[in-house]
């Protein structure tokens, strides 16, 4: 019976061996800074547009090139801002998914030249066309997604869409350019996106378009990757400033910059990736001010 307990817990440790090898092997998050590199990254300003965001209607190409262009994240840290004025001064302005301007303009604004959407909002976008086709036709929507996703189902629904509003101008980012913001987050943290368990934020995509189609890049509402942990805490505020009884924004982003199970969003590594670009790309933040 003796040998027989011994041999017991020689197996069970050996399993726990087993496993505690196995969860060290995984990509795992988070991790303090990103990976050092001797190279400099990709130059994305030679991706070329053309060729990566297929037309679904309206122009045949995307061949639009601003100077100046503001990004309007969706954070609550506009609220109260006054800015509506200034951002629809900016020549380009670029919004995400369903963020709304209507009752939110003296904060936000409301001129919106690009707005870039991804699958999973498509359906919060397209059943409210007096928000967000009819009242800014001048729009430009960017939709991204699995192209899986795209191609079996969203791209029938978007052309739906398009023969209502025959106005409407709408690209899909193709398959080979979501392949091209995959090899990007790797090449950039280290960590691969997929055996990591991470979804791209819609920001990630956003930043990315941005630098492609602009000579200089204002982001007004994003925090900076460091705000999260500051002693005191911040003050809590929704996630989005149109969902006053949302998420608290920190607890939104430490969740999924810490969690292994699903798949989540990395916000706060993309953020210092974002703020390695900064003096590269002429990106420039406020609101709060990084």
């Amino acid at each position: 019976s003796q040998r027989a307990a011994a041999l017991g817990v020689l197996f069970a440790l050996i399993m726990l061996l087993i496993i505690y090898s196995s969860g060290n092997g995984s990509e795992v998050f988070p991790y303090s800074r990103l990976r050092g590199r001797a190279r400099r990254p990709p130059d994305l300003k030679k991706w070329g547009v053309k060729s990566g965001y297929l037309p679904v209607c309206g122009n045949k190409t995307l061949t639009a090139r601003c100077h100046q262009c503001v990004i309007v994240t969706s954070s609550s840290h506009l609220l109260g801002t006054h800015l509506g004025t200034v951002i629809d001064g900016a020549e380009c302005t670029i919004r995400m998914n369903d963020a709304p301007t209507t009752g939110y303009n003296a904060d936000v604004g409301n001129k919106t030249s690009f707005r870039v959407v991804a699958h999973s909002s498509l359906y919060r976008v397209l059943k409210r066309p007096q928000e967000f086709v009819n009242k800014t036709p001048e729009t430009i929507f960017i939709f991204w997604g699995p192209p899986t996703k795209m191609q079996k189902s969203l791209l029938k629904i978007i052309q739906r869409v398009c023969t209502s509003f025959p106005n409407m101008t709408a690209y899909v980012v193709s398959p080979g350019r979501m392949k091209q913001f995959d090899d990007l987050f790797r090449g950039e943290t280290g960590k691969d996106r997929e055996k990591s368990r991470s979804w791209l934020s819609t920001g990630w995509f956003t930043m990315v378009i941005a630098v492609e189609l602009c000579d200089a890049v204002h982001v007004y509402g994003m925090v900076p990757p460091s705000y999260c942990g500051r002693h005191p805490p911040p003050r809590r505020l929704p996630y989005h400033y149109y969902e006053p009884k949302g998420p608290d924004e920190c607890t939104t982003y430490i969740h999924n910059e810490r969690s292994r199970r699903g798949n989540h969003h990395r916000f706060i590594t993309e953020k210092r990736v974002f703020a390695s670009w900064a003096s590269l790309y002429n990106i420039t933040f406020s609101h709060p001010t990084w």
